[in-house]
């Protein structure tokens, strides 16, 4: 076999591939023993019938397109590892000749991963927010924690703000009641947001009993999007009663047995979540720069499916599950289809060029991961889809996903030294050491940065060798 490659552009190729016929002869065996298998000629045993007779009686043309279609992969695969191609996706194959007894002449065009020059990237400098924790935030986490520990009792009078009711409620639709809804003894406490807009002002004022109408867009369910005509009853008012700040409280919220205690001890959360949220503001923006510096080229049909699905993963998974479609979400948002499908594409181009900057050096600075990386990422990633790690990691063998895994572990770590090398200065200008942190955490940070930017939910950027052709 004899090949040759031309470039058509950074990211796109053309394999022409010379066979010798003699090079075909496993696969015309083996497709003289499938046809073999398949049809059945008086006077022979199935899967005794000699080759000249299925040559008379179904044409060598049937058997010659057998085993073109079994050998392509093959020659295509061999053709790629001696040209030591990086390819995506599938080929496009174009069988140019086909000689009986000669010659089996093909081109295949198939787009590649674009040779990428990673610059200088030390001189990177970027600012974050600064590490800043006020008496105020303490005093709101403790007043949180407060609010958990709060005890109710009935109360004879109108309910107020922070009160919490009891309530029945009803949604029609265009005078019709929702089979869905309906619901009783529904526990709300009024200020909290956290049902339909406009129940917090039709349920204050209202005693046991009562009951009032109002209009509200439902957000889920059979009519998500839909004006509503909601009828709500109080059937029990409730009023909060805080418990008194004090040691007692401290000991009663937590492992602490002073209310001083408890307020350092939210100090010290509250710094290390500032901390994370620094770190991960300090990968994303070195991201950014890293991104300017490298020219990358992205391969048109690579860049299409990415676009494809990510709208497929926004619209049948994460809208579908609120019940919202693309045109009501489009609404919510205040964006045009133009304005949505202009951000898609943006950030199908960012995510494919982070994918292959931190691939390149994932190669260039010689990254591997390990086990324990690995571990680590697989644990986050099961808690962020709310399955067990036992659950998450056997859908991810049996899915053949651990070199997805393995991916993101290793751009996160590639992202890490990048971070390492650049300088990083809060608002008060002071130069932030990200190392001070657990390697590994630093790694898993950004790890989810990482598949943030390239959005773990898309495709993934693989490469393959595969062919498939059809007669």
């Amino acid at each position: 076999m004899k090949s040759a490659v031309e470039t058509l552009n950074p990211t796109r190729v053309r394999l022409t591939v010379e066979v010798p016929f003699e090079e075909l002869k496993d696969s015309l065996d083996a497709a003289y023993k499938k046809i073999n298998q398949q049809v059945t000629v008086k006077g022979f045993r199935k899967g005794k019938i000699p080759a000249r007779v299925i040559d008379q009686r179904f044409g060598r043309g049937a058997v010659l397109e057998e085993a073109v279609n079994d050998a392509l992969p093959k020659f295509y695969t061999e053709a790629v590892n001696e040209a030591e191609l990086n390819v995506l996706g599938q080929p496009e194959v174009d069988i140019t000749e086909l000689k009986d007894g000669e010659t089996l002449n093909f081109t295949a065009e198939v787009d590649v991963r674009p040779a990428i020059e990673i610059p200088d990237y030390s001189g990177i400098e970027v600012e974050v927010d600064a590490v800043e924790v006020t008496d105020e935030d303490i005093e709101k986490s403790v007043e949180q924690l407060r609010e958990r520990f709060a005890a109710t009792s009935p109360v004879e009078r109108a309910a107020e703000d922070g009160d919490v009711v009891t309530i029945d409620l009803q949604a029609k639709v265009e005078g019709e009641v929702l089979e869905d809804g309906v619901a009783e003894g529904v526990s709300y406490t009024i200020g909290s947001g956290e049902l339909l807009d406009g129940i917090d002002d039709a349920v204050k004022g209202l005693e046991a009993g009562g009951e009032t109408t109002f209009t509200s867009e439902l957000k889920g369910g059979s009519a998500a999007g839909k004006e509503a005509e909601v009828t709500v009853k109080v059937t029990q008012v409730a009023a909060r009663e805080l418990p008194e700040l004090d040691d007692e409280f401290a000991q009663l919220a937590s492992e602490f047995d002073t209310l001083e205690e408890l307020r350092a001890d939210s100090r010290k959360r509250l710094e290390n979540m500032k901390q994370y949220d620094q770190a991960t503001q300090a990968q994303e923006r070195v991201l950014e720069k890293l991104l300017e510096l490298v020219e990358v080229p992205v391969p048109e049909k690579l860049l299409e499916d990415e676009i494809n699905t990510r709208k497929h993963n926004l619209e049948h998974h994460q809208l579908g599950q609120m019940g919202l479609d693309l045109g009501k979400y489009l609404e919510i948002q205040g964006k045009t289809e133009e304005e949505f499908e202009t951000e898609t594409r943006e950030a199908a181009v960012k995510g494919i060029k982070t994918q292959f900057v931190l691939d390149e050096l994932v190669k260039q600075e010689k990254l591997n991961v390990n086990q324990e990386e690995l571990t680590e990422h697989l644990m986050r990633r099961a808690a962020s889809s709310g399955m067990s790690p036992d659950q998450f990691a056997q859908a991810v063998v049996e899915g053949g996903q651990v070199p997805v895994l393995v991916g993101e572990v290793a751009r996160g770590k590639a992202l890490a030294v990048v971070v390492e090398a650049a300088t990083v200065k809060d608002t008060n200008g002071e130069v932030i050491d990200l190392e001070d942190e657990d390697e590994v955490d630093e790694t898993e940070t950004a790890a989810e940065v990482a598949a943030e930017a390239t959005d773990g939910d898309a495709a993934e950027v693989t490469e393959t060798t595969e062919v498939k052709t059809e007669g």
